[in-house]
Parts: structure tokens; C-alpha cells; sequence
């Protein structure tokens, strides 16, 4: 499809789609706190228990690239 492989598609797909999807609840998160008046310790409560499951992929992603790991 126009030149590019399944596998590069796939990798597209995965780290800017899925990165833009996470940047995207971030967003989200950061209105709802907003919205709740939540003051800066509900603040980081509310990003702490709704956007450190993001960490991990994130970290994941790092990882592989520093170790240059396919």
C-alpha cells in the first residue's frame, strides 16, 4: 500500500496514533481536573490514577529506542 510494508504501517500506527491518543486524554484528564476545581493535590491525584498506566507504554517505547531494540 503506496510503498510501505504491514510492519511499517503497524509501527506507525503505534507509536504516532496511539501517541496522539494518549496525548489526547491527557486533555482529557487535565479538563476534568479543571472542571472539578480539584485544587493542585486532587490535581495530581486525578493524573497520577488516570494517566500513570501511559507511563509504561511511554517508558517502553524509550527503552526500545535507546537499546535501538526492533
Amino acid at each position: 500500500m503506496l510503498g510501505f510494508s504491514e510492519e511499517q504501517i503497524a509501527a506507525f500506527g503505534l507509536s504516532v496514533g496511539l501517541g496522539s491518543f494518549m496525548l489526547y486524554m491527557l486533555f482529557i484528564v487535565g479538563q476534568l481536573a479543571w472542571e472539578s476545581k480539584a485544587g493542585k493535590l486532587g490535581t495530581f491525584v486525578i493524573f497520577l490514577g488516570l494517566a500513570f498506566g501511559m507511563l509504561g507504554f511511554v517508558a517502553k517505547y524509550l527503552i526500545q529506542w535507546a537499546l535501538d531494540i526492533k
